[in-house]
Formats: C-alpha cells, sequence, structure tokens
C-alpha cells in the first residue's frame, strides 16, 4: 500500500453520499476497505478506454446500505453530502486550475513532440541505403505523372478558351468583349518549348495574351492575412489527455468542514457536509437506512456474519440476501447463500425451506437462514441442505 493512504486508526475514510448512496472515490481507500476491513462493495465506474465493456470496471466503488452502517457504526468512515461539500470556486481558484491544466498539456506536448522526432530519428537510420533509393525513385514517379496530368489538362483547357473566344469574335459582341483575351497558364505546371510556342500561335490568332496563373504554391503570399494562433494547443497536432481526477479532494474549493483549508485534516461531528454518525445524518436526511424493522435484521445479520470473520457480497443471484464467503471473493467460492428472516416469530412456510434447500445444493452452496431478534439484538443461523440429491 502506498505510504499516502490513509489509516483508518488516524482519519476516516470519506463515503461521499448523493441520493442515499454512498460511494467510495479513492483506490487506497478501495484497497484499505478490501484489506483491512473485508468490505468488497461493487465496482461501477466506466473505465475510459473500454467504455463498451462492462467486465472490469473502475471507481467508484459502491456499497451495499450494511456495509455504509457497519463502517460508520465501528467509527472506520464518515459519511459525506457531496452536494454541499463543492462550494461556489473563486476567481483565484479557478485561474490556478486554469494554469495547472495548460502546464500539463504543454508537458505531454512537449513529450509526446520529443518522442515523434526522436522514433523518427531512429525509424530513418534503420532503413538501408537500398529502401532510400526505391523511396526516392516512387516519389519522382509520382511527380512526373502529376506533371504530366497538369499539363495536359493545361492543354484542354486553353483550347477550350480558344474556341469560345474565335466564336465570340466571329457574332456581335458589347464592347467589353473586344477587349483582348486573356489565356492564363499555370506557373506551377511544366510545359515544354514547343507546346509553348503552339500556345502562344493559338492565342495570338484568337487575339489574346497570355499571363501566367498566380501561384498557389505554399510559397505563395496568402490573399488574405492568417489568423493567428489563439494558444499553443493550435499548434501542434500532438493529442493530449484531460485530467479529470475521480476524487475531489484535491480541488481548493472542496471542503467537506466548510474550512478554510479544504482537506479531510478533521472530521468533527458538528461539519455542515460530515457526519460521524447515524443519527446526525438522519437528522440531516442525508443518510435514513436503517428505518424499518427490515432494514435493522439485514444491518444485524451482515454485522454478525461480518465479525465471525465471513466476507459478503449481494446474493440476489442465488436466492438470498448475502452470498458468504470465507475468504476474499477473488480466492474464494461462497459457502453460503444467506437469508435474513427478520423475526422469530415471522412466518416461514415448509415450501420455502424445501425450496432454500433444492436451490442450495443445486448452486453447491449450503443456504443460511439468518433469523434476527430486535428486542435481544442477536441473530441466530441454520444452515439447509437437500439431503441425498443428485
Amino acid at each position: 500500500m502506498s505510504s499516502g493512504s490513509r489509516s483508518s486508526k488516524t482519519k476516516p475514510i470519506p463515503l461521499r453520499v448523493a441520493n442515499k448512496v454512498a460511494y467510495v472515490w479513492d483506490v487506497d481507500d478501495i484497497a484499505t476497505l478490501r484489506s483491512m476491513h473485508r468490505v468488497c462493495g461493487v465496482l461501477t465506474g466506466t473505465l475510459p478506454h473500454l467504455s463498451q465493456q462492462n467486465v472490469f470496471l473502475g471507481v467508484p466503488l459502491v456499497l451495499m446500505p450494511e456495509e455504509v452502517v457497519l463502517l460508520v457504526d465501528t467509527g472506520v468512515a464518515v459519511l459525506i453530502n457531496d452536494s454541499t461539500a463543492h462550494l461556489q470556486p473563486t476567481i483565484p481558484q479557478l485561474t490556478k486550475w486554469s494554469r495547472e491544466q495548460q502546464n500539463s498539456m504543454r508537458s505531454q506536448l512537449a513529450y509526446a513532440e520529443s518522442k515523434t522526432l526522436r522514433e523518427g530519428t531512429q525509424s530513418g537510420r534503420a532503413l538501408s541505403e537500398e529502401a532510400q533509393r526505391k523511396r526516392k525513385e516512387r516519389e519522382e514517379r509520382k511527380k512526373a505523372k502529376a506533371r504530366e496530368q497538369a499539363i495536359i489538362e493545361a492543354e484542354e483547357a486553353h483550347e477550350a478558351d480558344i474556341e469560345d473566344a474565335n466564336g465570340k469574335s466571329s457574332g456581335d459582341s458589347d464592347p467589353a468583349d473586344s477587349e483582348p483575351n486573356v489565356y492564363m497558364i499555370s506557373s506551377t505546371s511544366t510545359v515544354t518549348p514547343a507546346k509553348a510556342a503552339k500556345l502562344r500561335e493559338s492565342a495570338l490568332k484568337g487575339g489574346g495574351s497570355l499571363s501566367p496563373i498566380p501561384s498557389t504554391s505554399s510559397n505563395s503570399t496568402p490573399s488574405k492575412p492568417s489568423t493567428p494562433t489563439p494558444s499553443f494547443l493550435s499548434s501542434s497536432s500532438q493529442p493530449y489527455t484531460i485530467v479529470v481526477p475521480a476524487s475531489s479532494s484535491e480541488l481548493e474549493w472542496y471542503s467537506p468542514t466548510h474550512s478554510s483549508a479544504p482537506s479531510f485534516s478533521s472530521f468533527a461531528s458538528t461539519a455542515t457536509s460530515t457526519y460521524t454518525t447515524l443519527n446526525a445524518a438522519r437528522a440531516a436526511d442525508v443518510w435514513t437506512y436503517p428505518a424499518t424493522l427490515t432494514e435493522r435484521a439485514r444491518c444485524g445479520v451482515f454485522r454478525g456474519l461480518w465479525e465471525q470473520g465471513y466476507f459478503m457480497g449481494v446474493g440476489i443471484k442465488f436466492g438470498g440476501e448475502y452470498l458468504v464467503y470465507p475468504g476474499d471473493p477473488l480466492r474464494y467460492h461462497s459457502h453460503f447463500t444467506a437469508t435474513v428472516i427478520e423475526s422469530p416469530v415471522a412466518t416461514l412456510r415448509p415450501m420455502e425451506i424445501v425450496a432454500h434447500g433444492r436451490l442450495g445444493t443445486a448452486t453447491k452452496k449450503a443456504h443460511l437462514l439468518c433469523g434476527w431478534d430486535d428486542v435481544k439484538k442477536e441473530v441466530s443461523y441454520l444452515s439447509i441442505e437437500w439431503a441425498g440429491f443428485g
């Protein structure tokens, strides 16, 4: 674990709450929750370069309500109302942030250009003399073919102009039409002396003259002044990355305690956006779970299994509330599918017991019935299997 990661003994892990859902945005916190507190959660973020897949996901980590209650009750984490923790940034803060972004882009562009230049030099050295000679011959053939095509197009255009000029001189025309015709020859085209003499003779017979077309090559002066480059970005064709941090902790205008120093240096229970207890969060209507007997039973069962050293995950795909693992789910298969019974007097039909037993055997898991006593705050467990099945 990196030295910059938070220690649960000194700093609580911030759980950022939005719409009654708790998220973890820091990868170090995610690793701490999994390795030290046996809380896994579910990654739901899309990876930037793999946006069309849903197998490998990234931050944020979404926690089950039972996991949130457990972490806050044990003092491992605090709840942060994320919407009120983001303050209105000041002009100096925005200016500083913009300057940092531009410096980052400049460094990226400088590195990319130096890398491109270095790779181009290395690839040029790798080319043999024979390869360079063949490339030069191909380029010469392309240029010769382009010159021939330009000459053909110029001849066709001039012949058409001469025919039009002769047709106009033989009929009635306006005074403006009696002016000498001007035939344009591109200064970039290559015309042999014989063809030039032929064109000049045709033009003189038609009463016109020859004039070169202004060059359109890159060396010519543009007719309009070019627009100045607005910034260093438009002058480079190299791509660059705009980094959007997952966590807002480094932003100067992010202050969960609304203090002058926007950091996690302290977590006071009286803070406007930070809540260290469930009662304080419930009073502010930031977090209201658990609110019913069923929710209290789920939290009690979850904590009871967690205190015995198990890992828990969502068990809806296997017909229960939780999947119970003896170790990290990345290393072990689940041993139990847990179903929560909210009260010792809750009705449990025989068909449900049979169904749970058969389902547990079919999925190679024992089904665990977890009964919650809301008065004694205790959990009783009963595992069932379909004996002699299969």
